[in-house]
C-alpha cells in the first residue's frame, strides 16, 4: 500500500544554484526510482536556521511531497545521511487530515503563481 510522505532538508549555505538543483534532482531521483511518485515540491530558498549546526546559521530548504512504499523512506534518509551537502532533513507520513491540509495549502499557492 502507498503512503504519502512529506520531507524537508536543509543543504549547506555554501552551495551554488547549480549544486542545489542537483542535490534536489538526486533526491527526487532516489524517490522515483524505487517506485514512489513525487507529487509536489518547493523550494523555500536560504533561511535562518533556529539554532547553527555545524558552524552555520542558514540552510537552503526543501519541502518534497510524494507517494510511496514505506521501504523506500530508509533508502532515502541514508541517501540523505551520506551527502556532505546535507545538513538536517526530517521526513514523516501524512495521515488523511495532514493530506488533506496539503493538499489546501498547496492550492492556495497555485492560485497565488497563477496571479
Amino acid at each position: 500500500m502507498l503512503n504519502h510522505y512529506e520531507t524537508v532538508f536543509i543543504t549547506t549555505p555554501v552551495l551554488s544554484e547549480a549544486q542545489i538543483k542537483e542535490a534536489v534532482e538526486k533526491f527526487k531521483n532516489t524517490i522515483t526510482e524505487n517506485g514512489g511518485t513525487i507529487e509536489h515540491e518547493e523550494a523555500w530558498g536560504l533561511r535562518k536556521l533556529a539554532y547553527p549546526i555545524q558552524k552555520k546559521t542558514t540552510g537552503f530548504y526543501h519541502l518534497l511531497q510524494f507517494e510511496a512504499e514505506g521501504s523506500l523512506i530508509d533508502q532515502l534518509e541514508t541517501a540523505y545521511r551520506r551527502d556532505e551537502r546535507v545538513i538536517r532533513f526530517l521526513t514523516f507520513k501524512l495521515d488523511k487530515y495532514a493530506y488533506e491540509y496539503a493538499l489546501k495549502r498547496r492550492s492556495k499557492i497555485e492560485k497565488k503563481e497563477e496571479k
